[in-house]
């Protein structure tokens, strides 16, 4: 099992940016496949990004064209810029890793997670 720490969250008006990182225990370039997740007061956890070991990238209709995800071998570490962040990207993210190279939007197929990390958008 990997251990992931995120950091990056905070509070920020309607419109901002911010940039989330998820550190790995472990490398991870070469057979895992990294996502991050959401989950809002109330609501079930959802699928926002993920990225493959080839590098294949895959995003929530919510958010396509306002975040990005990358990943920096070297360092171990994933991203998410967050850009014209709304009120309802309000959630804890989560940083998840599947250790397999194939793509996933299902919680349930992640094997390691990180403690979250707390997005507030004000309107």
């Amino acid at each position: 099992q990997v251990h992931l720490d995120e950091s990056g969250g905070g509070l920020v008006q309607a419109g901002g940016s911010l940039r989330l990182s998820c550190a790995a225990s472990i490398r991870t370039a070469s057979t895992y496949t990294m996502g991050w997740f959401r989950q809002a007061p109330g609501k079930e956890r959802e699928f926002v990004t993920s990225i493959t070991r080839g590098g294949v990238i895959y995003y929530a209709d919510s958010v396509k064209g306002r975040f990005t995800i990358s990943r920096d071998d070297a360092k171990n570490t994933v991203y998410l810029q967050m850009n014209s962040l709304k009120p309802e990207d309000t959630a804890v993210y989560y940083c998840a890793a599947r250790a397999t190279p194939y793509y996933s939007r299902d919680t349930t197929q992640y094997d390691s997670w990180g403690q979250g990390t707390q997005v507030t958008v004000s309107s």
